[in-house]
């Protein structure tokens, strides 16, 4: 969420937007990273379709009508979770409260669609028991027993909710006798990963604004309560932040707290929103990024012995290009290049940019944002879910941001900015480069919405990857790309044995003639959201994929040779691949 970090941004307001929107577009005119390659004149554009209506779903997220606190504006993340393992992942989407119903001991429903097969899902919350966690904020999945299936954590305004998968379509809230009942912070993005490479996933919880209930800010009461001269709700500039946990899996079920003795505890009580775990200096050990809102980014490397020190401001992502502490909120991590290398997306405010640090390798990154495209067309809107995919099988990873303001007030402001705003979709160019083309695949995209998480996955086992978005004042958005049906794909299911079986921070590496492509399979990210486990890649017109290389956490690898696209396969560690049979569901490709 936007910082109100800097007075400018309040006494000049409106003047700052037009100034740094024209910066951006002469920077974006006046570089040129790469040259045009053919690849990039016949780059197709899918068709992202509205399926909403025709899946069933009727959730609805619970949201005040004035936002007049900061805590009513954050939640709304979504998590696919193939509960049942029946290979097609399930939906769910956290809710929350108002403050006012908060007061009156009033919940708000969250809920969990199971996925029927023929295009359609079914609500199975009461079922499951996951329908009131708490106030939730989003969720992610794990598989904290090692017992192969995948268990839900919610994080809460209050701490979080871990719940069992009990394996028959329901779960148990395990929290409290897990250990996780002594957090009772603002949880935001928590997130799971094998840090200590014990077999057993860890649990990292960052957290937000120390904000009280029975002590709430008035609104508009101070600068950092006004926006364009408009009064809003207060924060998280002027609140009080809260230190992020770290609880270690002690292999009984049970989690310990080693956040401090770890050195990943935030002394500075920054305002923690995401997090994400991947091996960046690709040495065999997890590290760890934190993007915090409005303040300098955090990138812990793992030394081996349980600890870890943070190098962003060395590594290039703690702060801009331009030395600036922005609104970073959601979080992908995606081989755009196709170089073997993991860049990171950042979602932020208005006024600021989305950015995009380019993974140089040896833990060095630049920011690339408005060299690469994506910078100028994001600065007017507050961006949330993101995610790296892609659309049109192409083989290249496209970017898509969800967008929505947090302050109801700001059409008052007269400044040109609203509420609910559009999508961005940026189609990868094969040169580095990515074009903004978001009119051009439809017309669901532009529909204005509040949007907060974006999770995604082939929801119906058509080789091709759908968005699914929970939105804080409404329903969600499910969208159906519709790739050029030329390019192929291949879907891979990969099982750790005999620890860490959902295989969380695998990689894949694919090699059709001489194009590569990486992907990890990682608990959390987005915003407040989870994507499908599965592995997802486009090759598109390559008839055979040359190889693929398994890389486990464990740092053995897996080689496979001359496979068959369009086919799903599963792979046990140390096994044989699998070729699983497509299946045919009742709804039709397009």
């Amino acid at each position: 969420m936007r910082p109100l970090r800097h007075s400018a941004f309040v006494i000049i307001g409106g003047l700052f937007l037009s100034i740094l929107t024209c910066a951006s577009a002469i920077a974006q005119t006046h570089t040129t990273p790469h040259a045009p390659t053919p690849a990039t004149q016949s780059i197709g554009v899918p068709q992202l379709v509205d399926i909403t209506a025709s899946t069933h779903i009727q959730f609805e997220h619970l949201s005040s009508s004035d936002q007049k606190y900061i805590v009513e504006s954050m939640s709304g993340g979504v998590a696919l979770i193939d509960y049942d393992s029946d290979g097609y992942p399930d939906i769910y989407f956290t809710n929350a409260p108002s403050v006012a119903m908060a007061l009156a001991n009033k919940k708000a429903r969250s809920a969990l669609y199971h996925n029927n097969h023929d295009g359609t899902f079914t609500d199975v919350t009461d079922h499951a028991g996951v329908g009131y966690p708490c106030w939730a904020m989003g969720a992610a999945v794990g598989d904290f027993n090692n017992d192969g299936r995948p268990d839900l954590i919610v994080s809460c305004f209050g701490g979080v909710v871990l719940y069992r998968n009990n394996g028959d379509g329901s779960f148990t809230d395990v929290t409290k006798s897990s250990g996780l009942s002594i957090d009772n912070g603002w949880a935001t993005g928590a997130v799971f990963g094998d840090y200590d490479a014990d077999g057993n996933t860890d649990l990292f919880v960052p957290h937000y604004v120390d904000f009280n209930m029975n002590d709430l800010p008035q609104f508009g009461s101070q600068v950092t309560c006004q926006y364009h001269h408009v009064s809003v709700q207060c924060g998280p500039r002027g609140l009080k932040g809260s230190p992020d946990s770290l609880y270690r899996n002690n292999g009984d079920g049970t989690f310990s707290d080693v956040s401090k003795s770890s050195g990943v505890d935030d002394p500075n009580n920054f305002f923690g929103l995401g997090a994400v775990w991947s091996d960046f200096a690709n040495d065999g050990k997890l590290d760890l990024f934190v993007a915090n809102d409005g303040e300098p980014n955090y990138l812990y490397r793992n030394d081996g012995s349980g600890h870890f020190k943070d190098i962003a401001l060395n590594s290039g992502v703690a702060v801009s290009d331009e030395g600036v502490e922005q609104a970073n909120m959601g979080i992908a991590l995606g081989d755009y290049l196709n170089d073997g290398k993991l860049s990171i997306a950042i979602s932020h405010f208005s006024e600021e940019y989305a950015v995009l640090y380019r993974n140089d390798g040896n833990l060095s990154f630049t920011d690339v944002s408005h060299q690469a495209g994506i910078a100028h067309p994001s600065v007017p809107y507050v961006g949330w879910g993101d995610a790296f995919v892609d659309l049109n099988n192409s083989g290249w990873q496209d970017l898509v941001l969800v967008n929505g303001h947090v302050y109801p007030q700001v059409e008052d402001a007269k400044a040109g900015i609203a509420y609910r705003e559009p999508k961005l979709v940026y189609i990868n160019q094969h040169n580095g480069t990515f074009r903004e083309m978001s009119a051009a695949t439809g017309k669901a995209v532009l529909i204005p919405q509040v949007s907060r998480g974006l999770a995604v996955g082939d929801l119906f086992h058509r080789g091709v990857l759908d968005l699914v978005i929970e939105n804080l004042v409404g329903g969600p958005m499910i969208l159906e790309p519709k790739p050029n049906p030329s390019n192929h794909w291949v879907s891979f299911a990969l099982e750790g044995s005999p620890t860490n079986r959902l295989a969380l921070n695998a990689r894949i590496r694919i090699t059709t003639g001489t194009q590569q492509q990486l992907q990890e399979i990682r608990s959390g990210g987005s915003y407040l959201s989870q994507s499908d486990l599965h592995l997802h890649f486009g090759l598109g017109n390559a008839r055979t994929i040359d190889k693929v290389e398994v890389i486990w956490p464990n740092g053995n690898t897996q080689t496979f040779t001359n496979l068959q696209p369009n086919h799903f396969y599963s792979l046990k560690q140390n096994g044989n691949l699998v070729l699983l049979d497509p299946p045919t569901p009742d709804r039709p490709p397009h």
